[in-house]
């Protein structure tokens, strides 16, 4: 096991207590629907939190449910997701996805890692989400540019791409933090740990970082 991991691990917890849950989480939290999940989720990319829970809010009063989605037009679905990042492909994504949950699951939203990799739009990173969030696996590690980022400055890892990351970190990281440790490094890296010029004097793990890769901090 990397040295001081755990520790780290439990230090940035107890730090990110005061802060806010991604809003993929809290719509977890709230709702207990792998299908709200899934579908916030989708709406998250490339997409600040505060958007998406404004998008997935009025989208939700309108229809949370995929027959109720596809009763929408496009045009619809992209006034009410506006203005989330690429807000007109995601609106044909969801009517796409939608359409093949009704057709092949039933309306439901499956629970097995490989089907959910079927949906169109849907890589690694949703799909762990959908599994760890959605239907509270514990087998699984999701991996967003923060997981990425953070694992790499910390040295958890030595990775190029997210993918590698997950990977690596199924093997570093110890079960019982595997569930947790995206909505924690998330919280860190949009607070603490950001992409450029981390806050390093506020960081409870800075006697521990090796601060791969920061060249200026505050």
């Amino acid at each position: 096991m990397i040295k001081h991991l755990n520790i780290e691990i439990k230090l940035i917890r107890k730090k990110c207590k005061k802060y806010q849950n991604p809003i993929v989480t809290e719509i977890a939290d709230l709702t207990k629907s792998p299908f709200k999940v899934l579908i916030s989720c989708l709406l998250s990319l490339r997409t600040k939190d505060a958007v998406t829970a404004k998008a997935s809010r009025r989208l939700f009063d309108v229809a949370d449910t995929p027959e109720k989605i596809l009763k929408l037009d496009i045009k619809e679905i992209e006034k009410l997701i506006y203005p989330v990042g690429f807000y007109k492909t995601k609106a044909k994504r969801l009517n796409e996805i939608c359409k093949v949950l009704i057709e092949n699951y039933h309306g439901k939203v499956p629970n097995k890692e490989e089907e959910l990799l079927k949906l169109k739009g849907v890589g690694r990173k949703t799909m762990n989400i959908v599994m760890t969030y959605g239907f509270h696996s514990a087998k699984h590690i999701a991996v967003d540019t923060h997981v990425h980022r953070i694992s790499n400055r910390l040295e958890w890892v030595k990775t190029k791409k997210p993918e590698e990351t997950e990977q690596e970190l199924l093997k570093a990281i110890p079960k019982k933090h595997w569930h947790d440790i995206n909505n924690d490094l998330v919280m860190f890296g949009q607070n603490i740990c950001v992409p450029i010029s981390p806050f390093c004097s506020k960081c409870p793990v800075n006697k521990y970082c090796p601060k791969i890769g920061v060249t200026r901090n505050r």
